[in-house]
């Protein structure tokens, strides 16, 4: 079975074509639905709170025409009683406001916690060559820094938009209750604008998506500056890590400056509407009232209204311009999101193993990088259950990447791997990650204590279970010599250990965790001499009576093995035991005398 049945290898992340901004925005709401429900109530909730900044123009219409100048005199008990309904109106809308702001950020925290997950686990179900083509740090910056930017737009912009279109529609009703006339004049002061803005949103949505891939690239440098800090310090060029740091910070800087200055353009456009709106409006309204078309308590109301139309138009700009800033990271967070998953756990359908012995079957196995070179060739091989397996081969020869298809890091591009007869494609991650489990080259730990990152594997294991398996391992006088024992703290990514300590760790880690098939890739590269041979004890009880495979750079792996393999320019060249293999005179004959050769001079110089 062909690769192209299950999907693409090595996705690009983000390499669709970009969306429109209405389809970014159907989509992230789609992806968040949180965000939509109870829309409704809180769309008329808005529309509640804003009669209240409405009632103040009709109250002063009515106050003027009614109250103030009535017939006979001033009507002071109208004047009040119009201002205590004003009050209780606006108090009454007060909460509605209120109401809508804990809607609004209820459901935006909800929806967008959701986007996170979502984008979070899905990056797990990318391969790992599909997350190396973006930097760790502008992966994360997809996930943490770009949702931010959405959540402010939702919970802030997305309030003032609501209440803004509501006292827009409430407060043309009024104008045209009070002057069609005048209310012609104010759409046709808002034309020239409406322009200016259907032409700046497309530049804004380009500036600010520069604005967030800057953003990525500057968190992407960083990160890398902090985690190599070691490397950098050891080859003395801090001033060139500096240099590479301030590059993408002014990078950044020139694109957030480039954005604001096209967001502040339109915010001067919009107050510039505000103004001409206003004066052309008395001016107008100036003559309406000679001529006695509107009342001296309508002008007024109208000019109020004026106000509050332009007031949120005005603001309509700002927050369609923080909408392209949104968008933009809403684009780069659905990039991820909608990033093929290569190497993807089958779902529901997936098969389910039971644990046991294991049968596993490479068959016309082949591998290549996307627009690179193939690094397997139709490998087919069985390796039967209870065997003590060995990769071995020069560096490049294509071992490695057999034990990441072998534990389903990646899929082959040609033919299948199967466990038991079951292609990897078709077993649920539950199952598989139950049954294999790879030991990589550097182990990686968690900022936390040394049992909680034996135990992450199988975290239900009881402290009597992890001290068996630490003493099985004779790894107990080491751990009683930390200075708290299994409660020790690692450090960030296990700093506080040694590299053999924290490969000591990764394999009791794997010996807990107790699975059919054992993957060893390179497991003992990192450890000094004295501790490979307590490793290599303890592996020699971990790996009776289970399949194991383990990816060989020292030969004395290859020694204690059942069956070795070599492997070279991406073919399978010989097979066989140990004993066998040195008495061919072939490709591994020549790599154990070489290494045999190092290690008696090795040993002379020692």
């Amino acid at each position: 079975m062909s690769q192209a049945a299950h999907g693409p290898v090595g996705s690009r992340i983000g390499a669709q074509a970009e969306l429109s901004t209405l389809a970014t925005l159907r989509r992230g709401l789609e992806l968040s639905p949180e965000l939509r429900r109870g829309l409704l109530v809180t769309v008329v909730l808005a529309v509640v709170a804003t009669v209240g900044r409405v009632l103040i123009p009709f109250v002063v219409q009515q106050v003027t025409d009614h109250g103030i100048m009535a017939e006979g005199g001033p009507d002071t008990g109208f004047v009040t009683r119009a201002i205590m309904l004003a009050a209780v109106v606006v108090a009454a809308t007060s909460l509605a406001q209120y109401f809508v702001n804990v809607r609004l950020f209820t459901s935006a925290e909800g929806g967008l916690a959701t986007l996170r997950l979502t984008a979070f686990r899905h990056i797990h179900d990318l391969s790992m060559l599909t997350q190396s083509t973006e930097r760790r740090g502008a992966l994360v910056s997809r996930v943490t820094n770009d949702v931010d930017t959405i959540s402010m737009f939702v919970q802030f912009g997305g309030l003032m938009l609501l209440i803004s279109s509501a006292q827009i529609m409430l407060a043309t009703v009024l104008m045209l209750v009070y002057s069609p006339t005048l209310a012609l004049v104010v759409y046709l002061c808002l034309v020239p604008l409406a322009v200016l803005v259907q032409r700046f949103q497309p530049m804004l949505g380009r500036a600010y998506g520069l604005v967030r891939e800057r953003v990525g690239d500057m968190l992407g440098a960083i990160s890398e500056s902090i985690v190599g800090a070691v490397t950098i310090r050891a080859y003395g060029v801090e001033d060139r890590t500096s240099e590479r740091i301030d590059r993408s910070i002014e990078a950044h800087r020139e694109s957030a400056v480039r954005a604001q200055v096209r967001s502040v353009l339109a915010f001067v456009s919009g107050q510039a509407f505000a103004g001409i709106t206003t004066a052309v409006v008395m001016a107008v309204g100036t003559v309406l009232a000679a001529r006695g078309q509107v009342s001296l308590g309508q002008l007024l109301a109208f000019l109020f209204l004026v106000n509050l139309f332009t007031q949120p138009v005005l603001m309509a700009t700002e927050i369609l311009n923080e909408m392209q800033n949104a968008v933009a990271g809403w684009r780069r967070v659905i990039g991820v999101i909608d990033t093929p998953a290569d190497v993807a756990d089958p779902g529901p359908d997936g098969v389910h193993q039971r644990r046991g012995p294991i049968t596993v079957d490479f068959d016309g196995v082949s591998y290549a990088y996307p627009d690179g070179p193939t690094v397997l060739r139709d490998v087919s091989l069985r390796l039967e259950p209870h065997t003590r397996v060995a990769v071995v081969g020069e560096t490049g020869s294509g071992k490695t990447t057999l034990a990441k298809l072998l534990t389903r890091l990646m899929d082959p591009t040609e033919g299948r791997v199967l466990l038991d007869g079951v292609d990897l494609r078709d077993i649920a991650f539950a199952s598989l990650r139950r049954r294999v489990v790879l030991v990589p080259q550097e182990g990686f730990l968690f900022d936390d204590d040394l049992a909680a990152n034996v135990r992450f594997g199988r975290p239900e294991a009881s402290d009597d279970d992890l001290a068996l398996a630490i003493t099985e391992l004779g790894l107990d006088a080491w751990v009683d010599s930390l200075p708290h024992g299994l409660a020790t703290k690692v450090g960030q990514r296990g700093e506080s250990l040694s590299a053999g300590e924290r490969q000591l760790v990764a394999i009791a880690r794997a010996y807990l965790a107790d699975p059919d098939l054992l993957v060893l890739d390179e497991a003992t590269s990192a450890v000094d001499p004295s501790t490979e041979v307590r490793v290599q004890r303890a592996l020699e009880g971990l790996t009776r009576g289970r399949t194991s495979v383990a990816i060989a750079h020292r030969l004395s792996t290859a020694e204690a093995a059942d069956l070795v393999v070599v492997v070279d320019a991406g073919r399978i060249v010989e097979l066989g035991s140990h004993r066998d293999l040195v008495d061919r005179g072939g490709v591994y004959t020549r790599m154990h005398s070489s290494w045999a050769a190092q290690q008696r001079s090795d040993a002379g110089l020692g």
